[in-house]
C-alpha cells in the first residue's frame, strides 16, 4: 500500500451542453479553442498528479488558469466531465451522496476565500458547528472547538462575534473549524487573499506553524507565487485547464519547464527561496575552506559569508558531515540569474 492519499488520472472538466460527447470525441486531445467555438470552456485539462500523505502540494496561476475548478473536482463540489480521482484508493467519482457526504464530514477540511461564518454565532459556536452537524454531543463540541480556539491562537475572543474580529481573526475561525472535524485531507482556495499583506504574512507563518505540528495532507489554491513558493512541498503551475509543471519549488525556480512557467519565476528573488543544498555540487577532493554551511540554509543566510572566501566551501548535513561544496562564483551566478549547471 503506497501513502498516495489523492491521485487524479486524467481529469477533464469541460462546461458546456455538448461536454461530454466532444471529450469522447476528441479521444483525450483537447484544444480549448476548438471547444470554445463549439460553446464549451475548458476548465481542466488532462490533469493526473498524485498527493502524498502529509504533503503540502500548491496549485496556483492567475484568474481562469482552472486551479479552483480542479479543486472542486477533487472535492467533488463540481463533478468532473472525464478522468478516474482516487481518495485514499476509493474511486470519488463512485461514491453516492451518503457516501460522498460522509467522506466530506470525516475526511475532508475545507477553507474558502470567503470566511462564511455564521453572523449570529459565536467564535466557539462558528468552531463547534461542523461537529455538532456530525452528531457529536454539545458539552463535547464545545471543549473539542475551544481546543481549536487555543491552538489557532484566539484564546479569550470565543465569546466574540465574527462582526467584532479583524479579517485575520475571523479566517483564523474559518481554519479553526476546518480543523474541528479532524481531517486527513484539507482543501484551501485563496484562503489569504482578502487580507492586507501584513496580516497575510502572519497568516502564512500561523499556517506553516499548524502544518508543522498537524502534518495533514493538503491541497492550497493561490495566484500569489511569492505564497506558494513559502509554503509549499510541491508547486503545480497551471494555464488554460493544463499543469504546466509540477515540482519542488526549487526545481521551479531553477528549470522552469515553459516559457509561461519561466514568466513566473523571473523576479523571484533567488536567494529568499533556494537552499544551499540546491546550488551545491558533488564533494571531490579539493581543498577547501575552513568554513561550513548546513545544508539547510537559505542561499541569503549565508551568502555573505560565503562570498568572503576564495576556496569552496563545504556543505554538512545534520551529523556535520560534508555533502557537498558551494564556490562562491557559483552563488554569483545563481542570485544574479545564472542557472543550475548540470553536472
Amino acid at each position: 500500500m503506497t501513502n498516495t492519499v489523492i491521485k487524479c488520472d486524467s481529469v477533464y472538466k469541460i462546461f458546456g451542453a455538448n461536454a461530454k460527447k466532444m471529450l469522447h470525441d476528441a479521444n483525450g486531445n483537447v484544444d480549448a479553442k476548438t471547444f470554445q467555438e463549439n460553446g464549451c470552456i475548458v476548465g481542466v485539462n488532462n490533469a493526473s498528479f498524485e498527493v502524498s500523505k502529509g504533503e503540502l502540494l500548491v496549485v496556483m496561476g492567475l484568474s481562469g488558469s482552472g486551479k479552483s475548478t480542479l479543486l472542486r473536482c477533487i472535492s467533488r463540489l463540481t463533478d468532473a466531465t472525464g478522468g478516474k480521482i482516487f481518495i485514499e484508493g476509493q474511486d470519488l467519482l463512485s461514491l453516492n451522496n451518503k457516501e460522498l457526504i460522509d467522506l466530506r464530514r470525516n475526511k475532508m477540511g475545507m477553507v474558502f476565500q470567503s470566511f462564511a461564518l455564521l453572523p449570529h454565532k459565536t467564535v466557539l459556536e462558528n468552531i463547534a458547528f461542523p461537529l455538532q452537524i456530525k452528531g457529536v454531543e454539545d458539552q463535547e463540541s464545545i471543549n473539542k472547538a475551544m481546543d481549536m480556539v487555543k491552538l489557532v491562537g484566539l484564546d479569550g475572543r470565543e465569546n466574540y462575534f465574527p462582526r467584532e474580529l479583524s479579517g485575520g481573526q475571523q479566517q483564523r475561525v474559518g481554519i479553526a473549524r476546518s480543523l474541528a472535524v479532524e481531517p486527513d485531507i484539507w482543501f484551501l482556495d485563496e484562503p489569504f487573499s482578502a487580507l492586507d499583506p501584513l496580516i497575510r504574512k502572519e497568516m502564512q507563518d500561523e499556517f506553516l506553524r499548524l502544518q508543522e505540528k498537524l502534518q495533514k495532507t493538503i491541497m492550497f489554491i493561490t495566484h500569489d507565487f511569492d505564497e506558494a513558493l513559502k509554503l509549499a512541498d510541491r508547486i503545480a503551475i497551471m494555464k488554460d485547464g493544463i499543469i504546466e509543471q509540477l515540482d519542488t519549488p526549487a526545481n521551479i525556480v531553477l528549470n522552469p519547464a515553459t516559457e509561461y512557467v519561466r514568466k513566473f519565476t523571473q523576479e523571484v528573488p533567488r536567494e529568499k527561496v533556494l537552499k544551499i543544498e540546491d546550488i551545491m555540487e558533488k564533494p571531490h577532493n579539493e581543498n577547501l575552506s575552513d568554513l561550513k554551511v548546513s545544508k539547510n540554509e537559505t542561499i541569503e543566510n549565508v551568502a555573505e559569508k560565503i562570498l568572503t572566501q576564495e576556496k569552496s566551501v563545504g556543505v554538512i548535513d545534520e551529523n556535520n558531515q560534508i555533502v557537498g561544496t558551494v564556490h562562491p562564483s557559483k552563488i554569483i551566478n545563481t542570485v544574479f540569474g545564472g542557472k543550475k549547471n548540470s553536472d
